[in-house]
This record gives C-alpha cells, sequence and structure tokens, in this order.
C-alpha cells in the first residue's frame, strides 16, 4: 500500500493500466465497434470479445450465487440483462451493461479504499520503535518488546512509543491527531504520556505503564477498525430492504416482459427489451454501497475532531438523543480536587490531620483521595493495614494501630459518630479516629470552562433536558447544578443508584445518552442508549464500557458528536432519496417506452457513483 501513495503518477498509471487491463481493452474494442464501420460480422466480433473481457467474473458470480440460493443478486441482474440484450439484437447495450457495471464497481472500490485511507491516515499514530534505556545503553527496539516498568527515552520531533509516567524532562505534548485539542500540551515529571503523541522540543524518559497491546492508541485503531462491523438501523433496513425490493422488480420485469405482448398482441422484443431496462435500473447497488459508506465517513469525520465512535448505529441513535445525563466529577467540573481547609476538632493538629487522611487515601483511585494525597507531598509510610473501601461513602483501615476512618458524613452515621451541621459548597471529609471525629477536611472542585458554552450548545442544537448524577452532597449538587442550568438534579447517589435513575429516565420514545468519566460509571455508560466517556485517553473501563470516547475532556464535543451524526444522517438520506427516486422515474419510463437501457445504466451505475461522491462528504463535516 505505501508504494502506491510514493509513486509517481506515471507508476501509478502504469499499475491501474495492468491491474485493469482486460476492462481497458474491452473499452476499446467497445467503441471501435461503434465509432468505425467495419463489416457488421466484424463489428460483432468486437462486442462479442468485449462482452467475455468484461463479464466473466460476473458471470461466475452470478452463476455461484443460483446455485448458493442468492440468485437476486447485482451480477444475476447485470448477467441476465446483457444476455436479454444480445438475444434482441441491441450488442452495443449489452456491453455496455456490463463495461459500465464494472466501473461502478471500481468506483465503488476506489471509494470505500478511500475512506478507509482517510481513517488511517488520521489514526496512523502507531509507532515505528521505541528508545529502550538499560544498563548497556539506549536500544531502538519494536514497541511491542517493551515490558512495564521499562524506562524509555523519547528525543524531540519523535512519536510517544507506549503510555507511562515521565520521569525526566520537562517538554511540550502535540496531541492534536490523538485528542483534536490544537495546543500543545506541558509534560513534567509526574505527568501522563500517551502513546501516537509527539514529543516536541526537549528530550524526556519515560517509565512504560502498559504494554503495547494495551496502549491508547492501540485500543483506539482497534475500536476504529471494528467500527464498521456495528451496522446503524438506516444500514440494516437498507440491507433487507434490497432483499425484498429486487425480487419484487425483477418479478415486475418478467411481468412486463411478457403480459403486455399476450393481451396487445404486441412485439415480444419491444417489451424484452423494456423488461431488460427494469433488470439493470433495479439493482440496489446505489443503496446497498453508499449508506454503510456514508456512515465510515460520518465515523471517520468524527474521529478528525477527536470523537470515535464504535459504530454507526451510535450516530444514528445520537441525532435522536433529547435527554444528556451527566456524571458531575470530572465531567462538569475538572475533577482537579484541591485541599481548601482543615478543621481541626480533636487532640490533632491540621498537618496530623491531613497526614493520617493522606496514608489512608493513598490507598484509593479516587480524584478527592489523590487530592489529599498531592496535598500532603510527603512520602508514605507502611503503617496502614486493613484497608477496606465502603462505597461510596469512603475508607476504613488500621492505622498505627488505631482504627480510623475517613469518609463522608454517611460513613460516619453508619457507625454512630456525630458529625456537625455543614453548609459549605464543596466536598467535606470526616476523619475519625477510634471511632471519634477528630477533624474535617474541605476540598473544593471547579466548574469547567467549556462546561457552560458546551451545555449552551447543546440546547441550541434541541437537546430538551439535563440531568446530573452525582454521589456529592445535596447542597453542592443543587450549587453546581444551578449555575449550569440543570434541570434534574440528583445527589448522594451510590453506583447503583446512579443506574436505577438512569433507568427510570430510559423510554421507547426518548433516547437517553449518558456522559461520564468512564472509571466508576461504566454500568451507566453500558446501559445508556449512548454511552460517552470523555477525557479519558488512558482508561480501559472509558473505551470498553462506552460507545463514543471523546479524546477531550469538554462538553462542547459532544455538541460536535450531535452535529456529526446529523450531517451524516442528511448524506445518508439523501443517497436513499436520490437512488430510489431516479431508479422509479426511469423504471416507468422504461414501462412506458420514453427509456432506454443506457438510460437504465445511468440509473444504476450513475446514480451509485453520484450516491458514493456524496457519501464521501461526510468524512469532511464541519
Amino acid at each position: 500500500m505505501e508504494t502506491v501513495f510514493d509513486a509517481t503518477p506515471k507508476t501509478k498509471f502504469f499499475k491501474f493500466a495492468l491491474k485493469n487491463a482486460q476492462l481497458i481493452i474491452a473499452f476499446v474494442l467497445f467503441f471501435v465497434a461503434i465509432f468505425t464501420k467495419f463489416d457488421q460480422t466484424i463489428d460483432l466480433g468486437f462486442y462479442i470479445t468485449a462482452y467475455l473481457l468484461v463479464s466473466r467474473g460476473v458471470i461466475t458470480s452470478a452463476f455461484k450465487s443460483v446455485f448458493k440460493g442468492r440468485m437476486l443478486d447485482e451480477n444475476f441482474l447485470m448477467a441476465i440483462a446483457s444476455i436479454v440484450a444480445f438475444a434482441i439484437g441491441e450488442y452495443a447495450e449489452g456491453v455496455a451493461v456490463m463495461l459500465f457495471y464494472a466501473v461502478g464497481q471500481l468506483t465503488e472500490e476506489y471509494a470505500i479504499n478511500r475512506s478507509k485511507r482517510s481513517i488511517s491516515k488520521l489514526l496512523d499514530l502507531r509507532p515505528d520503535f521505541a528508545n529502550i534505556k538499560s544498563i548497556d545503553g539506549i536500544k531502538k527496539v519494536d514497541p511491542s518488546k517493551v515490558s512495564i516498568g521499562d524506562i524509555i527515552v523519547v528525543k524531540p520531533g519523535e512519536r510517544i512509543p507506549l503510555d507511562g509516567t515521565v520521569i525526566s524532562g520537562d517538554t511540550l505534548i502535540d496531541s492534536a491527531m490523538l485528542t483534536g485539542e490544537s495546543l500543545p500540551v506541558v509534560a513534567g515529571i509526574d505527568s501522563d504520556v500517551y502513546s501516537g503523541t509527539i514529543n516536541m522540543n526537549a528530550v524526556i524518559e519515560v517509565r512504560v505503564v502498559k504494554l503495547f497491546a494495551d496502549s491508547a492508541v492501540s485500543k483506539i485503531l482497534s475500536m476504529v477498525q471494528k467500527a464498521n462491523e456495528n451496522k446503524a438501523v438506516t444500514e440494516k433496513f437498507i440491507t433487507k430492504f434490497a432483499k425484498v425490493y429486487t425480487p419484487l422488480v425483477v418479478v415486475g420485469a418478467v411481468l412486463l416482459a411478457i403480459v403486455p405482448p399476450l393481451i396487445f398482441g404486441q412485439s415480444f422484443d419491444t417489451w424484452i427489451y423494456r423488461g431488460a431496462i427494469f433488470l439493470v435500473v433495479s439493482c440496489p447497488c446505489a443503496l446497498v454501497i453508499s449508506v454503510p459508506l456514508g456512515y465510515f465517513g460520518g465515523i471517520g469525520g468524527a474521529a478528525k475532531k477527536g470523537i470515535l465512535v464504535k459504530g454507526g448505529q451510535y450516530l444514528e441513535v445520537l441525532k435522536k438523543a433529547k435527554t444528556i445525563v451527566f456524571d458531575k466529577t470530572g465531567t462538569l467540573t475538572k475533577g482537579n480536587f484541591t485541599v481548601n481547609d482543615i478543621e481541626v476538632l480533636g487532640e490533632y493538629n491540621k498537618e496530623e490531620i491531613l497526614k493520617i487522611s493522606a496514608h489512608i487515601e493513598h490507598y484509593s483511585n479516587h480524584p478527592i483521595a489523590k487530592a489529599i494525597v498531592k496535598a500532603y507531598g510527603h512520602s508514605i509510610e507502611e503503617v496502614v493495614s486493613d484497608v477496606e473501601e465502603v462505597a461510596g461513602k469512603g475508607i476504613k483501615a488500621v492505622y498505627e494501630e488505631k482504627n480510623v476512618m475517613i469518609g463522608n458524613d454517611a460513613l460516619m452515621t453508619d457507625h454512630n459518630i456525630a458529625v456537625p451541621l455543614n453548609n459549605t459548597v464543596g466536598t467535606t471529609l470526616y476523619l475519625s479516629v477510634n471511632s471519634k471525629l477528630v477533624g474535617i477536611v474541605h476540598i473544593n472542585d471547579e466548574i469547567k470552562e467549556h462546561t457552560i458554552e458546551g451545555l449552551k450548545q447543546l440546547k441550541d442544537l434541541g437537546i430538551e433536558k439535563f440531568v446530573m448524577l452525582t454521589g456529592d452532597r445535596k447542597h453542592i449538587a443543587d450549587s453546581i447544578g444551578q449555575k449550569l442550568g440543570i434541570d434534574e438534579i440528583y445527589s448522594e447517589l451510590l453506583p447503583a443508584d446512579k443506574l436505577d435513575v438512569l433507568e427510570s429516565l430510559l423510554s421507547d420514545d426518548e433516547k437517553v445518552v449518558f456522559v461520564g468519566d468512564g472509571i466508576n460509571d461504566a454500568p451507566v455508560l453500558t446501559r445508556a442508549d449512548v454511552g460517552i466517556a470523555m477525557g479519558n485517553l488512558g482508561s480501559d473501563v472509558a473505551i470498553e464500557s462506552s460507545d463514543i470516547v471523546l479524546m477531550t475532556d469538554e462538553i462542547t464535543a459532544v455538541a460536535d458528536g450531535i452535529k456529526v451524526s446529523r450531517y451524516t444522517s442528511l448524506i445518508i438520506w439523501q443517497n436513499i432519496i436520490l437512488a430510489l427516486g431516479i431508479k422509479v422515474i426511469i423504471m416507468i419510463l422504461g414501462a412506458l417506452g420514453f427509456a432506454s437501457l443506457w438510460m437504465a445504466i445511468f440509473g444504476d451505475v450513475g446514480v451509485a457513483f453520484l450516491a458514493i461522491l456524496n457519501s464521501g462528504r461526510a468524512i469532511y463535516s464541519k
């Protein structure tokens, strides 16, 4: 494939000519027979030779289809129509049917390959090598040979080969091809970096955290390659429609060829010719090819914007969405929590409360836990045991032989520990030691910069209802929800509660989209009509559980996804109306004697060509 792209125009032409030599020779013989005045026998020889050259594959496929029980496919229709044309003396039109059908197939193949190349080029992120650091120096190896924990060196201009954490150096990372972000991202020590992004201006050392097969770029490539396997509702409908439509038209063609001559005593040749027109124009190629190609283009167009869609059916559902349900933390808000204040309620001072809290929270991956550990800023000692995470409430553990709990007021209430009334905006964690409340840690989160703009864009697109689900306390959730104009706010939810709320919102008449961070919302992402995971490039759960993955963490990307889905749907329905409309018109004209086999060829190959060109617009959706 690479040699095709690197070849000169002259080389490309010779390769094309060699591959399609029989088709070119057939065209030459066809035009010689039409435009020169040889003996009728010689012209017939040219026509027959041209026909055999171009039709061999089609006729072979037609016979195979008959034996496999798929008699009424497009190969059978073209074979019968061309043979009928020869039988009634319309040699030029018989050859033309096959010639232009072959051109149509060539065009379809080119269009499909072009769409695939567009997505492959868009996601041409697979790194070729990794510079692995060892005691013997730096060695260039295949990324698949690198193990977790290995140190790799990435030089300026090189693509980062594997997911990892920066342990040395400061640089800028270009993630435009992966996330759609135009501005480079600053990466320093302890920053997470992902395979497929480009190191821009300084040497960095990265500790590998995932094997190449599990890296972000490998999962993304795999997902996009499989995306076209998931057929949309419209695509499935067209496939089923073609199976019913084609036999009906064939029956109509046979009746058209036989019934009028028997009733009116007219020539069979005239009506057989009109039946052949029916056969040619009935071929549903334009529909069967252009609809899936439209969805494939839509998936590619979305990927250009950093929106990875797992299948055409999710674009189909997304365009109908009227209700969008949001997780709060990491979705509407930054999720970059900071310790804002610490209240002292017992014998421990603020530093001691923070130290105990950090040592316990060190065993959790929750963003709030990470904020506390970061605020502590010192190494974590091995003084904690018997750690137990209570879902949606907090953590229990033994710290220096003391029973310690840190979590929300529900955790304290479960253990009969009274907590003071709290009306502060933000997240509040209570710390108890040996069943005695000793401190309160206040943590703040902020609304993302693009959240308000993104919600406004969604309203402008006709989204009727916003719903927010969160495990936060009611007054915190209400405060953020009111600022954002959320219609329904559900707070103090455990993970199972979120699923119950979503179930209550689902209905046959209304499609519900859930947008979450993909880490602790896997059940809800899976259950929604469309689950969208945002900003979790490195999260396995996000990619596995969701139907759409946003490579940025901006709500505006959800609006972009809906725009792409509607644009793709518009193009597909244009194709359906164009193809069926022209075919029906030519069928009517053919039955009345006002259409020729040439017009029928346009109704098949020409319309398919126009529909394919139109489908190609989907990848460039704006």
